[in-house]
């Protein structure tokens, strides 16, 4: 991984050198735009799944819980002195509170929304209590967690998101037709023999490594955007899932590019200049997507019927 590392910042070292590229000149730069394209690919990866299974918000909920988890680990090193990294048990804690949301599902017969809001209430009041009994020691470090800091991305950090990415691209390469056939019919996909409960619990597992991986620079607060904004734009221009799919990283990759320029440029917060291009991106594809709906219309013939009822 570390070898990885070094031929990256090699890669970003050459394009400073000779497209006179003054921001590439330095190391964090070069882990922050690694981590972002790599965020850009595996957040709509999982997002066009959620969105059109109407989940958007249960990145919103992970992320929360992962904020607890940032605050276990940061509460652990300043009571124990152990040498743990916060991301480490922040997947361990949102992957544990993905499981707990579909438990609550099928255990209760509640709505996911429902599920969702009580992991996420819980999640954060975790959080909470945890900083507030060792203030001293975790609000300082905590601001980076909740609004991201493109400086503070290590290479252990890196490494983490670079195994996060395999993992992810691993299992939706593998269970891609299982994952898509539950998205839009679950009753025909039980009745296909597929485990339903099971590729559920991928599903929301998969979303924790995201929302994990991309907090490093999008922050507790906005992560959940990646997964919803890309898609949401994508969905305006594409006619088919696989268009969808494609056209949300592409535009992904586009937000994440300009808004970490723009963020060092300017020394704005890195998670929220991104959130606002991409956005500003939605917007863009929306317009774009009703023009083309118009220029559509214009162009098919009208039937004779349609020109007696005009007449």
């Amino acid at each position: 991984m570390l070898w990885v590392l070094d031929r990256w910042s090699d890669l970003m070292l050459f394009l400073a050198d000779h497209f006179g590229i003054a921001m590439l000149e330095y190391g964090f730069m070069h882990r922050a735009f690694l981590v972002g394209i790599l965020i850009a690919v595996m957040a709509p990866l999982i997002g066009t799944f959620l969105v059109h299974r109407q989940l958007a918000l249960i990145g919103d909920a992970l992320a929360h819980t992962a904020f607890a988890g940032v605050a276990v680990g940061l509460f652990v090193n300043a009571v124990l002195g152990t040498g743990v990294s916060p991301y480490l048990t922040a997947v361990v804690v949102a992957m544990v509170a993905a499981l707990a949301i579909e438990l609550i599902s099928e255990v209760t017969d509640a709505y996911n929304d429902v599920s969702m809001a009580i992991v996420l209430s819980t999640g954060f009041a975790l959080g909470a209590v945890l900083i507030s009994i060792n203030a001293g020691g975790l609000a300082v470090g905590v601001n980076q967690y909740l609004f991201g800091n493109l400086s503070t991305v290590t290479n252990q950090n890196a490494i983490l998101l670079i195994g996060l990415f395999s993992i992810i691209a691993l299992v939706v390469g593998v269970t891609y037709k299982q994952l898509l056939y539950v998205t839009f019919d679950e009753t025909a996909a039980r009745v296909a023999g597929i485990n339903v409960r099971w590729y559920n619990r991928i599903m929301v597992m998969l979303t924790a490594m995201v929302v994990v991986g991309a907090m490093q620079i999008m922050g507790v607060i906005l992560v959940a955007a990646m997964l919803v904004v890309p898609v949401a734009g994508a969905a305006q221009l594409a006619r088919s899932f696989q268009e969808a799919l494609l056209a949300s990283v592409i535009l992904a990759e586009l937000a994440v590019l300009v808004g970490i320029t723009l963020s060092f440029h300017y020394e704005a917060t890195a998670g929220g200049t991104i959130v606002l291009v991409a956005v500003a991106i939605y917007v863009v594809a929306v317009l774009f997507g009703k023009l083309q709906s118009n220029w559509a219309d214009a162009g098919e013939p009208h039937s004779i019927g349609d020109e007696q009822t005009a007449d």
